[in-house]
C-alpha cells in the first residue's frame, strides 16, 4: 500500500514520461470522477471539487498566488468542476476569479460561494450591503450566473436567503443553501433544511467529525437536499494523527491508495453527501484528491470500521 508521495510520485511521474504533463498525469489512474445527482434539478456533479479556505487563501493572498491556476488547471483537466469559496476567504475569490479567466476557465467551473455580512455572533444583515457582496462575487467570477450562493454559517437568514430567493427567481443564481460548520447551530440549521426551499447546504463532516450523520444528513436525504462537505481531513488534524502510519491493506478494498483517498471515501460514502471540496494550494494534492472519487467507495461495514480504526489513533 502507497503512501500518499509514493501515489503521487508515480502518476506524475508516468504522465511526464508519456509527455502529457503534470495535469493529465492523473488521465493515466484507471476509473472516471464518480458523479451525483443534486436532487432539486437532477444535474449530476463530480463528487470532489476544491475549496478555498486554508492554504488557497494564504497562498491567493502572498505573492506567489499564479500556482493556484496549476491546482485549477489539475482539477478541470479530469473533469472536476465545482470550486468553493466566500467573500469571507480573503483574496480567494479574486485571485481564483482572475486565473480562471487567464486560463480559459471560467466556464468550465461550478461557481459556488456565500454571502453573509450579519454581525459575527449574530444579529441583522442590512440588505444593502448583502447585495453588494454578492455583486462583487459576479465581478470576480465573471460571470452573468453564480452556480451555487448559500448563506455562510446562517447569518441572518430571512434577510439574506430572501435575496438568495429573488436572484434565483431572476435566474442570476441557480442554486441557493445555508452553510453552517458548527455543531451548536445544527439545530437551527434543521429547522431552516424544513422550512425552506434549499437547494444546498454545506457542513463540516470528516472521518473523525460525525455530527452531521446524527440528524443533518439524513433530513438532507428525507427533504432531497445536495449536501456539499468541508474540510474532511478536518484541516491538517487527520493527517496527524496518521502519521507516518501506512495505510491498512483493507483499504484497497474501496480503492484507496493514499491517507487523503481514505479520508474523501469515507465521506462520500454516506448516501446524502453530494460533493465534497477539500482546500488545498498544490496541484499534487488536488490530484490526489480526486482520486478520493474514484473506483469503489466503502459501504455502512465497512465506513464503521474506518471510523473505529481513526478513533483508536492518537488525538493530534
Amino acid at each position: 500500500m502507497m503512501d500518499r508521495r509514493q501515489w503521487i510520485g508515480m502518476t506524475l511521474g508516468a504522465g511526464a514520461a508519456l509527455g502529457l504533463g503534470p495535469h493529465l498525469a492523473f488521465a493515466l489512474a484507471p476509473g472516471s470522477l464518480i458523479v451525483r445527482s443534486i436532487p432539486s434539478s437532477g444535474e449530476s456533479i463530480p463528487v470532489v471539487g476544491l475549496g478555498s479556505s486554508a492554504t488557497f487563501r494564504s497562498v491567493a493572498e502572498s505573492d506567489d498566488a499564479k500556482g493556484l491556476g496549476d491546482v485549477l488547471k489539475a482539477m478541470v483537466e479530469r473533469g472536476a468542476t465545482v470550486f468553493d469559496t466566500a467573500p469571507s476567504y480573503g483574496a480567494s475569490e479574486e485571485v481564483a476569479g482572475r486565473l480562471a479567466r487567464e486560463f480559459s476557465l471560467t466556464k468550465k467551473l461550478f461557481w459556488a460561494t456565500k454571502v453573509n455580512v450579519a454581525p459575527r455572533g449574530g444579529g441583522s444583515a442590512d440588505p444593502a450591503a448583502a447585495r453588494a457582496q454578492v455583486e462583487d462575487s459576479f465581478r470576480r467570477f465573471g460571470v452573468e450566473t453564480i452556480d451555487l450562493i448559500q448563506v455562510h454559517n446562517l447569518g441572518d437568514v430571512p434577510v439574506q436567503l430572501g435575496i438568495l430567493k429573488e436572484l434565483k427567481a431572476a435566474k442570476r443564481v441557480r442554486y441557493i443553501g445555508v452553510t453552517s460548520t458548527s455543531k451548536e447551530q445544527y439545530g437551527e440549521l434543521a429547522r431552516v433544511m424544513r422550512a425552506e426551499p434549499l437547494d444546498f447546504i454545506g457542513v463540516d463532516y470528516a472521518v473523525d467529525n460525525r455530527s452531521a450523520e446524527e440528524t443533518i444528513l439524513p433530513l438532507a436525504l428525507e427533504h432531497k437536499i445536495a449536501v456539499m462537505v468541508y474540510v474532511p481531513f478536518g484541516r491538517t488534524r487527520l493527517f496527524q494523527r496518521v502519521g507516518e502510519r501506512p495505510l491498512p491493506g483493507w483499504a484497497a478494498d474501496f480503492d484507496a491508495a493514499t491517507w487523503a483517498q481514505f479520508f474523501i471515501k469515507y465521506v462520500l460514502g454516506h448516501p446524502a453527501v453530494t460533493v465534497v471540496t477539500p482546500a488545498t494550494s498544490k496541484a499534487k494534492h488536488m490530484v490526489d484528491n480526486l482520486g478520493g472519487g474514484i473506483g469503489r467507495l466503502p459501504d455502512a461495514d465497512t465506513r464503521r470500521k474506518m471510523a473505529e480504526f481513526v478513533d483508536a489513533l492518537p488525538q493530534a
